[in-house]
């Protein structure tokens, strides 16, 4: 994957409302309006979000008529995991640490 488009979802990432768009879109495609009115925030606030994780490769817009329908495209997803896969090694020794401590401290 390009140095590029991993900043490019890392920084799409680093924000809480894209990624809990992410999250509903887990599921299938969602009209515009079914998004906003999951948040507090305004739709074009909504479409912003939105038109960074496009730009990022996260999400395609497919447009139906008078609405806008959001895909999740997971595939710049997998891309980030491959890349994070040499660091997982570091996860699985502080887990093992981690259960070290609990296991002494467990009666």
């Amino acid at each position: 994957m390009a140095e590029t488009r991993v900043t490019d979802v890392f920084s799409a990432l680093a924000n809480p409302v894209r990624r809990q768009l992410l999250y509903a879109l887990r599921t299938g495609p969602l009209a515009v309006n079914d998004l906003v009115a999951r948040f507090s925030l305004s739709r074009p606030a909504v479409s912003e979000h939105l038109q960074v994780l496009r730009l990022a490769g996260l999400v395609r817009e497919e447009p139906r008529g008078r609405q806008r329908f959001y895909h999740l495209q997971p595939q710049p997803l997998a891309e980030v995991g491959q890349w994070l896969h040499p660091f997982e090694h570091y996860w699985r020794e502080r887990l093992r640490s981690l259960r070290d401590v609990l296991d002494e401290e467990s009666p």
